[in-house]
């Protein structure tokens, strides 16, 4: 039972965070906003470039159709281009425009920027708990992306 009530404020925490950053940044990075699957989309690009359509709809657990439809919205705001898979002149490969890039750069960039301050206000014993959590929030996320 403790664990439940631990894996709710934790995720709890967790979402609050990511919304308040979202919040504070809002505006600061310049193009249009994207969702959540389109950022998602486009971080797994940046890690996998030239990666298929198929692929990362796997590697996302979204629907083929579904990642296709982010596909075609990232390319028409010209953040993804697809590329003919020499391979398989019928397959296509995804890569990151420079504009892409550039946004998501600048998106860390202010993220760090933002959060890193807040954290240099907080006494040096929170900093060192949080700091200390890193390895064991590694390992849990590790343990969520199992397969099972």
């Amino acid at each position: 039972m403790a664990s439940l009530r631990l894996a709710e404020e934790l995720m709890g925490g967790v979402a609050a965070l990511r919304r308040v950053v979202r919040r504070r940044l809002r505006g600061t990075v310049p193009g249009p906003a994207l969702s959540g699957a389109q950022l998602e989309l486009l971080r797994f690009v940046e890690t996998e470039p030239g990666t298929g359509v198929a692929a990362a709809a796997r590697a996302l657990r979204l629907a083929g159709n579904s990642v296709s439809t982010l596909v075609n919205q990232l390319v028409a705001r010209g953040l993804l281009d697809r590329e003919v898979d020499p391979a398989d002149r019928r397959a296509v490969r995804l890569v990151l425009t420079d504009a892409a890039a550039s946004r998501l750069a600048a998106w860390r960039a202010a993220r760090s920027e933002l959060v890193g301050a807040a954290l240099d206000r907080l006494p040096a014993d929170d900093r060192a708990a949080v700091r200390a959590a890193l390895p064991a929030l590694r390992r849990l996320l590790a343990e969520l992306e199992e397969e099972r």
